[in-house]
């Protein structure tokens, strides 16, 4: 990958399937990723539960951080998705669902390689949308005190991170990694493997709590004095005939990819865990002494100041000079629509529950031909229809595969009509997710902008429905 952050989104050119064992629950799954949309995000979806619940890689969604990371919505769980998600975010994917059909993504070698090399092996689709970068501009910080944790973001041209860890180990040290862009991710960070601590193995052990723990998945750093029965009673545990600590403290004397390989295994989960902020950023993330519950509470720290600053101002910045996310022809290829009906001229800005689209008004508009002569004023329907496509972009963003549904209106509430559009106006059309959709219906409110000045603004229902069967 290029050292520069990438203009466009990404999916993968093709499926990915993927089996192994969960670490926590000795699970044997199977996960596919299969390409998305553009503004589809990352996606989970158990399809061995009843009607196939998907949850979102949001950490609004982040149920549990005991031993990993874990999500949880609609009925769906996924646990240990950290790892898989540096992958994704190390190699520029934007995009992707993610099938399984277990509890728990597999553990693999206990690093984000593997998932790296499936990748790559398949590659990565270049889309014909903008990606969003989201930069911060004040210092952004995290502090627990009883666990010692500082975690903190400045202002930064790119993504990059600084990672110190210090357990009071004399094995381990005090350690530090960095990661000056995602272009390093995958040969300096990506192949680091998780590691424990062997009275926290112990622990877990005892309470059948890695049912799917291996020698091959994980660092033991050894931190007391063992003797024979401790060897025995692990090589039992790993199925092993004998078990040993020759030197550096590291059980069965597994040779370290890196020096500081933990150090830079922590930096993988910040980066996993960073990712489900939901929206790629331009942040130095300075980090000492992190792990998955502070990666968390940090995570949504900077979400929420990007919802502050970012998707919350009440009039969308429309920037003629960015290129759009959708232009007309990527428009045309998910909406039926076609000129003269054709609305929408291009959409600026698609996230999970809210959309941003432009339509310049123009004298030789067909309707301004027969509607006040003399006085060319665009139809409030014509409006609420601009407002209406947009909406449509919006909801078919929420299916793998937009192109095989359509979305219907069916009803109009609170409608107003506040500033009358011309030819000249420039509308800004911003449809906003009142609801979680369910069984396809779509809760949506619509405005739209004029300048910095309210036009017209309504609340609308829609819904999803199939027209074409998925090839």
């Amino acid at each position: 990958m290029e050292n520069q952050q990438l203009e466009n989104q990404h999916t993968l050119k093709g499926e990915i399937s993927i089996s192994g064992v969960g670490l926590h629950t000795g699970a044997s799954v199977n996960i596919t990723l299969k390409p998305a949309s553009p503004g589809f995000g990352i996606k989970f979806q158990r399809v061995d539960l009843p009607n196939q619940p998907v949850v979102k890689a949001d950490v609004d969604y982040v149920v549990d951080t005991a031993r990993g990371t874990t999500l949880e919505h609609n009925g769906a769980r996924v646990s240990t998705v950290e790892h898989l998600l540096a992958a994704l975010v190390g190699t520029g994917v934007d995009n992707v669902l993610i099938e399984l059909d277990g509890p728990e993504i597999p553990i693999m070698d206990g690093s984000s390689m593997p998932f790296i090399e499936a990748i790559e092996k398949t590659g990565i689709q270049d889309q014909d949308a903008k990606k969003i970068y989201y930069s911060i501009d004040t210092n952004i910080t995290y502090y627990d005190e009883q666990k010692k944790v500082e975690m903190v973001a400045l202002p930064a041209i790119n993504y990059s991170i600084t990672c110190l860890i210090d357990f009071n180990s004399p094995v381990l040290g005090t350690q530090h990694a960095k990661m000056k862009g995602l272009d390093q991710f995958r040969d300096d960070i990506a192949s680091s493997r998780t590691f424990c601590f062997l009275h926290e193995l112990e622990y877990l052990l005892n309470n059948n709590l890695i049912k799917g723990g291996d020698i091959n998945n994980a660092i033991v750093v050894v931190d007391r004095a063992v003797n024979e029965d401790d060897m025995a009673r692990l090589a039992k545990a790993f199925n092993r005939e004998t078990m040993s600590v020759q030197r550096e403290g590291i059980l069965n004397n597994i040779e370290l990819r890196f020096p500081n390989e933990p150090a830079r295994h922590k930096l993988l989960d910040v980066v996993g865990d960073l990712a489900l902020i939901g929206y790629p950023i331009k942040a130095h993330i300075i980090a000492n002494r992190p792990g998955h519950a502070s990666n968390v509470e940090f995570a949504r720290k900077i979400k929420a100041y990007i919802k502050k600053n970012k998707h919350n101002q009440g009039v969308p910045v429309y920037d003629p000079m960015q290129p759009p996310i959708f232009d007309t022809l990527r428009i045309e290829r998910t909406l039926p629509h076609r000129y003269p009906f054709l609305l929408v001229d291009k959409i600026i800005e698609l996230a999970e529950e809210q959309v941003v689209g432009i339509k310049n008004v123009t004298f030789n508009e067909h309707f301004f031909q027969g509607h006040f002569p003399g006085n060319p004023v665009m139809p409030g329907v014509l409006q609420l229809e601009a407002l209406a496509q947009v909406g449509g972009i919006l909801a078919l963003n929420r299916v793998p595969d937009p192109e095989n549904y359509d979305t219907y209106f069916l009803k109009i509430d609170n409608c107003k009509f506040k500033q009358k559009v011309v030819p000249g106006d420039t509308m800004i059309l911003k449809m906003e997710l009142l609801s979680p959709i369910r069984r396809g219906l779509v809760e949506m409110r619509g405005t739209v902008f004029i300048g910095n000045k309210v036009a017209t603004e309504a609340d609308m229902i829609a819904q999803i429905i199939k027209t074409r069967e998925s090839k």
